[in-house]
């Protein structure tokens, strides 16, 4: 995570930063998702019935491809220097636009999209997330997550 003066953090609006390293989506992390939300739905966890489906294959439940922002945007996002924590702050909107097959390759493209001063010492930032899918025209997905950045 690159840290910046908080003089220079609202410079960063609108600014692209830049893209995370590329990430294998498998079935043992599509399985692994399944069992710690209980959705085992046939579409991500059986790949003979989903081979059926207009899709051809399993794919990644929507949120496990959500859940992926933080990891892949931790060294993309610009944040405060003198940070003591950030959490997690909900998401604006988001767009699935269309599904992760098995054994895809993404990638997060960020954009830092806001930067506001909450009160003294705490900073909200909105980002624009892009999960990119290789090969593909259409993204996964479009997102708006937002951070709280404690100073």
């Amino acid at each position: 995570m690159p840290h910046v003066p908080v003089a220079a953090l609202k410079s960063y609006e609108g600014k692209d930063l830049g893209c995370s390293d590329w990430l294998t989506i498998d079935q043992a992390r599509i399985n692994l998702f399944a069992e710690a939300t209980g959705d085992f739905q046939f579409i991500h966890v059986d790949p003979v019935k989903a081979a059926q489906t207009p899709f051809g294959s399993t794919i990644a439940h929507g949120f496990l491809s959500l859940s992926l922002i933080p990891k892949l945007m931790e060294s993309l996002m610009v944040v405060p220097e003198g940070m003591q924590m950030a959490i997690n702050y909900g998401l604006d909107s988001v767009r699935f636009i269309q599904p992760v097959k098995v054994d895809s390759r993404v990638r997060l493209k960020v954009t830092l999209a806001q930067v506001t001063e909450k009160k003294p010492g705490q900073w909200l930032l909105k980002a624009t997330a892009t999960l990119e899918i290789e090969g593909q025209d259409k993204p996964a997905f479009v997102a708006e997550p937002l951070s709280l950045c404690f100073v």
